[in-house]
């Protein structure tokens, strides 16, 4: 079972939401004999050389050191994260790692590695930040720190890391001067040593009593390793080994170095007991696109890359040479396309998106696309307009696009796409509607790639043509081949319905005799539960009077803004506008601030005084706790988390899984 776990969460990783670590650039082993590839053909692309791959069994050795620690030294598995606090895949892992925390309890302790990649400018002096609360206060300080960080990021200039400093009550003078002079540098930069030593370049890179997991990877594949390395825990203390003793001993025996696969065995890991990568996708989805998309490559090919992307997003600039690299492996043959998903967490993502698209109305899309991406550190309205300018575009017509903000449609339509399709992370790509997520290597691609020309080869055979159709007449296929290739929703819905007890007065949008009833448990500061928002509207316009959808809330601890936004909301409830507050919270999420609630109450026409008065005196302070407790009796530990008429849904899931629960239940109705 052990080893079936290992090969699952191997591969699986690597398949996870915009989180996939660089292995661009190969690793480091020992070198093995391998029987020499064959030669290839005339006219045939020659066959890169086996990359090396990494043991996914493999123990690493990673000191606690003097690290700062959260939990108890006699827990059983401690949890490294190497880590960096302007990386968004780092802020989004944190409710993760608060789910871990509330399930395992003392059995878990979590150490903190720096890691600030050199792309992210902000990054180095937040640590520096957090080193220096730790010096004033102990590591009890630097997780407040810590928390107060991941709570602003993306923002965290200066003033920013002055106020969290501030607020934690330390010496801000010595602050200061630890900024000025970068004070914990050196020791943020041995973190930084020790993990390229272990090929744990990207953020976040977790090590679970050794085990490396890369990514900002759901609950479920943490607890299939945590669980597997506290029944080995718990074997060594029943043999004797203290349980203070359980890490030491593991780290005795544990690598020094990324330890890779023999060549004859990286052969052989696809047939391991998880699908091979040359396996189709479970996922694939009609993705359509304009005419006057960004394109690159022929009109009509065999194989269409559709591309979902932001200019801010550094993973997305890694699956670049990616894509390069299969355009001139296959000359002819793959053509590219372009869909923005600029990330609400990416303040330049959408101006940059805008830059782009006035680019595109002057023939030059592809080339602002590429300066865009080779300085992502500098995107700014003056770096845009001294590209405009390098590329020779007329000024006055890019800047009265971007002014103008007239592209903003086309982008807003994309995101909404991307929503739809199920793209919920960047990059995410679809390779004739088949889904890939993340940067994943070249070799993925290829498999995938090779696949769809073998198809298209055997169409060709009985006469069908690369035209103009081909390319919806493949994505049909395709949807459906994966549809007949994933029976799993059946056999994983042993999970029974959930009562969910309503008030009266919840907030409920809809029929009220619905034979649907959508309850979801979210949080206003919480980016996925603003993501969720289109689908639902989307759920309401498809279904009419079938759905009603009902809001409990569940503001997160860590969300500073999450409960007054709740409170907010309820003050409008007492208006009857908790809905219109709803979606202006939702819309205005980065700026949620008291001084917001009010003039978003008078945008609504409220009566100010009331409102106030319910603000200060907090009397819907019991509401939104009455639905936090019922969250936990329901076992709801992140959001947004749905339950459609009792069977649970978790996550911002694509529209598709929403439909698929609700066609079930209309289905028992007799609709």
């Amino acid at each position: 079972m052990q080893k079936h776990v290992s090969w699952i969460l191997a591969l699986v990783v690597g398949l996870v939401l915009g989180v996939v670590a660089d292995r661009m650039a190969g690793g480091t082993g020992t070198p093995s004999a391998r029987r020499p590839e064959p030669a290839a053909k005339p006219g045939e692309t020659p066959r890169p050389p086996p990359r090396p791959q990494e043991d996914p069994k493999a123990v690493y050795r990673v000191p606690v050191d003097d690290s700062p620690v959260r939990g108890p030294d006699d827990a059983l598995v401690t949890i490294v994260e190497s880590s960096e606090f302007e990386c968004p895949f780092c802020k989004r892992v944190a409710p993760t790692l608060k789910e871990i925390e509330q399930t395992y309890g003392g059995k878990v302790r979590f150490v903190f590695k720096h890691n600030p990649l050199p792309f992210h400018a902000k990054a180095m002096p937040a640590a520096v930040a957090a080193e220096e609360a730790r010096s004033q206060g102990g590591s009890a300080k630097f997780w407040a720190m810590h928390d107060k960080l991941f709570e602003a990021a993306p923002a965290l200039e200066r003033a920013n890391l002055e106020q969290a400093a501030q607020q934690l009550g330390l010496d801000l003078a010595a602050f200061r001067r630890a900024l000025d002079d970068n004070r914990h540098e050196a020791r943020i930069k041995r973190d930084q040593q020790l993990m390229n030593g272990l090929d744990a370049r990207g953020t976040p890179t977790f090590f679970i009593n050794g085990r490396k997991v890369v990514g900002a990877v759901p609950f479920q594949m943490f607890k299939a390793v945590i669980d597997d390395e506290l029944a080995k825990a718990e074997a060594m203390v029943k043999a004797g080994t203290p349980p203070r003793e359980v890490y030491a001993r593991i780290m005795e025996k544990a690598a020094a170095a990324p330890v890779m696969l023999p060549a004859e065995a990286a052969a052989a890991q696809p047939a391991a007991p998880s699908p091979a990568p040359s396996a189709p996708p479970a996922v694939a989805s009609k993705v359509a696109f304009r005419a006057d998309d960004p394109s690159r490559g022929p009109k009509a090919a065999k194989v269409t890359i559709v591309l979902f992307s932001d200019f801010q997003c550094p993973f997305c600039s890694r699956v670049n040479p990616t894509l390069q690299q299969l355009e001139k492996a296959y000359p002819g043959d793959v053509k590219v396309v372009w869909k923005h998903q600029p990330l609400s967490f990416h303040p330049q993502a959408m101006p940059a998106a805008e830059a782009a698209e006035a680019a595109r109305e002057q023939d030059k899309f592809w080339e602002m696309h590429d300066l865009l991406f080779a300085d992502q550190a500098k995107l700014s309205a003056a770096q845009y307009e001294a590209y405009a300018k390098q590329l020779k575009l007329d000024q006055a017509k890019f800047k009265a696009s971007v002014e103008s903000h007239r592209n903003k449609p086309r982008i807003e339509e994309d995101a909404k796409q991307a929503n739809q399709v199920g793209a919920t992370g960047t990059p995410t790509l679809f390779v004739n509607c088949r889904q890939v997520v993340g940067a994943q290597p070249f070799e993925r691609f290829k498999a995938i790639v090779d696949e769809e020309i073998k198809k298209a080869d055997e169409l060709g055979k009985k006469g069908v043509k690369v035209d103009a159709a081909f390319y919806a007449r493949i994505c049909d296929e395709n949807v459906k081949a994966a549809a007949a290739a994933a029976p799993a929703p059946a056999a994983r819905q042993p999970e029974a319905v959930v009562a969910v007890p309503l008030r009266p007065d919840d907030p409920s949008r809809g029929n009220a005799k619905a034979p649907v009833t959508l309850v979801v448990f979210s949080d206003f500061q919480c980016p996925f539960c603003s993501r969720a928002v289109p689908t639902l509207q989307q759920i309401e316009q498809s279904y009419g009077k079938d759905v009603r959808i009902v809001w409990k809330h569940q503001p997160l601890a860590f969300h500073p803004q999450a409960f007054p936004a709740a409170e907010a909301a309820e003050a409008a409830r007492e208006q009857g506008k908790f809905w219109q507050m709803h979606d202006l919270l939702f819309a205005n999420q980065s700026q949620l601030s008291q001084a917001q609630y009010e003039a978003l109450a008078k945008q609504l026409g409220l009566d100010q005084a009331k409102f106030k008065a319910a603000l200060e005196s907090r009397r819907n302070k019991g509401r939104i706790d009455e639905d936090m407790k019922l969250a936990q009796q329901l076992g709801v530990t992140g959001t947004p988390t749905f339950f459609v008429n009792g069977r649970r849904i978790v996550g911002a899931q694509p529209y598709d899984a929403f439909k698929q629960a609700i066609d079930a239940e209309l289905k028992k109705n007799g609709r």
